[in-house]
């Protein structure tokens, strides 16, 4: 998909002449093995969100110390940005992705065992170093050994993130249910299945003919289209993170009915992702789309924040919809506004806009501390139209730039846009 002009890409499944579901399903064992893996990884991110409120009071802390699990974990990401790229182009992408879930393994692990709050948020944010080097290879990885070319690939690797989005929160519900350490202890052996998957599957990936620098990421937001996409993913991601950690304390319910709220949430994301937001791109283009997205989900945050109970779970529900679309238009201009090669566009930009989806879960409890329940809604609100400001502000940078790029291949994405 043109990131600019929202015009069907070269290989697009969703062609009448592509061979969509069936390229999509014939892969060989190594792109399975690397997209169940993912999946896993993915739903780290919202596995405890229905156990937020077990974990404050099996540790005795505050709603604000509990948000910590996701400020360390996204902080840790947001750093890691700039390494995974260094450390994949000299070591390669198979011993990229084994290192990557040989920590979230042992973090994880760790993570069910904490005796205190601060422990668990020092351990979460190991785990977020292995899940930044895992994630932010996996695409490359699954598009050199998939087969039906890289869209099918791409499409595999977007529908993993979906789904693990999705059942993060039901795995949390379920397992957290019992004890809130258990999802911990669950992650920790999925992840070390799927360690010992990609261990026999997928063989080692060639090296990249250039290595990249650490700060190959920094020069890239030099570009004026990369780093608007940043700008206004930035604030996008303060909304994201708002509605994902700190709903749950405003639902108050039992693990089981969070998880099952959060659960049709990530479906919501996973379908709008992958099959919505590419015809709409299609029909509208890709800055419109965004526009008024990012507008829709700034009044469903904002209802949120001041309806009822039921208003609350349905507009949780909806904001899935809107994220869903955001994700994947993002994901496009990230990688396609910049001359940058593209592990080192997404690097950069995931530098600026993880640092967001860190400061939300920490603010938006001590707004509620320093005010009342609704403002940190209204903040997230008022973000999100932030967000739509900069991309109309920037458009003819995020536009005209983007037309006058060389079409780049898909196989250069050795560094993915994390979890979008």
């Amino acid at each position: 998909m043109n990131s600019s002009t929202g015009g069907p890409a070269e290989g697009d499944p969703f062609d009448e002449g592509a061979t969509g579901a069936t390229s999509l399903l014939r892969q060989p064992k190594a792109v399975w093995a690397t997209a169940g893996a993912s999946v896993v990884a993915f739903m780290g991110i919202g596995l405890v969100d229905p156990i937020l409120p077990s974990i404050a009071k099996g540790l005795d802390a505050s709603a604000s110390q509990v948000s910590l699990l996701f400020t360390s974990y996204f902080l840790i990401t947001a750093v890691a940005m700039l390494v995974t790229g260094f450390v994949s182009s000299r070591i390669g992408g198979k011993k990229t992705l084994l290192l990557g879930l040989a920590l979230v393994v042992v973090f994880a692990g760790l993570a069910g065992t904490s005796g205190s709050v601060g422990e668990l948020v020092g351990f979460r944010a190991g785990w977020g170093l292995g899940n930044a080097l895992f994630v932010s290879t996996a695409l490359a990885v699954i598009v050199g050994a998939a087969a039906g070319g890289s869209a099918a690939a791409i499409l595999l690797y977007e529908s993993a993130l979906g789904l693990g989005m999705a059942c993060g929160p039901l795995l949390g519900a379920v397992l957290g249910n019992a004890s809130w350490r258990y999802p911990f202890f669950g992650t920790a052996a999925l992840m070390a299945v799927g360690f010992l998957c990609i261990t026999a599957f997928l063989k080692e990936q060639p090296k990249p003919a250039r290595k990249t620098s650490l700060l190959a990421p920094i020069k890239a937001l030099g570009h004026g289209g990369l780093a608007s996409a940043a700008a206004s993913a930035f604030f996008y991601n303060y909304t994201f993170f708002t509605v994902l950690a700190f709903t749950p304390f405003v639902l108050n319910m039992t693990p089981y009915k969070s998880g099952a709220i959060f659960f049709a949430w990530g479906l919501l994301l996973a379908v709008f992702s992958v099959l919505v937001a590419p015809r709409l791109q299609a029909r509208f283009g890709s800055l419109k789309v965004l526009g008024g997205s990012l507008v829709l989900l700034a009044a469903d945050v904002l209802v949120l924040g001041y309806g009822n109970h039921a208003t609350a779970i349905v507009c949780t529900i909806l904001s899935g919809a809107f994220i869903g679309v955001n994700n994947t238009v993002y994901t496009e201009l990230a990688l396609g506004v910049s001359d940058a090669p593209r592990p080192v566009a997404s690097a950069g930009y995931n530098f600026v806009r993880w640092f967001a989806a860190a400061a939300a879960p920490f603010f938006a409890p001590k707004i509620e501390e320093w005010s009342d329940i609704h403002i940190p809604f209204v903040v997230a609100a008022v973000t999100a139209v932030l967000g739509a400001v900069v991309v109309w502000a920037r458009k003819d940078s995020l536009t005209h730039e983007a037309e006058e790029l060389e079409p780049k291949h898909a196989t250069e994405d050795s560094v993915t846009v994390f979890a979008n």
